[in-house]
């Protein structure tokens, strides 16, 4: 049963971050793909525990490595360049916080995304 639980948690966790990419992805780029957000929050899901296993123990530097390979994930998914994938990586977090805030207070889920670093 845990295993099970543990995947739902997975599969909510990414679809609300990945609302989130969509969310900026379609504030800065116009981007109006849901499916293609999913999948980008799962790569930078990924790309992010890879970096974080790898680096994440050093001071300072292993998490800044980290949220840069996510938002290279973001750039290279995404037209406009770094600019454009930092600022949709900036809104997707807002918009993950406020989602996250407004489920927790209901009482329906913790405070926590897959696909969106530090959400």
């Amino acid at each position: 049963m845990a295993v099970i639980d543990s995947l739902i948690v997975f599969v909510v966790s990414l679809l609300i971050g990945a609302v989130g990419i969509y969310i900026g992805a379609r504030v800065i780029t116009d981007a109006d793909d849901y499916t293609y957000a999913i999948v980008t929050a799962l790569i930078g899901a990924i790309i992010w525990a890879v970096v974080s296993f790898l680096v994440g123990w050093i001071p300072l530097l292993g998490p800044l490595l980290a949220l840069a390979a996510y938002v290279a994930v973001i750039n290279f998914r995404y037209p406009g360049g770094w600019g454009d994938a930092i600022l949709i990586a900036v809104i997707a977090w807002v918009a993950v916080l406020v989602i996250l805030y407004i489920l927790s207070a209901l009482g329906i889920t913790g405070f926590e995304a897959a696909g969106v670093p530090g959400a």
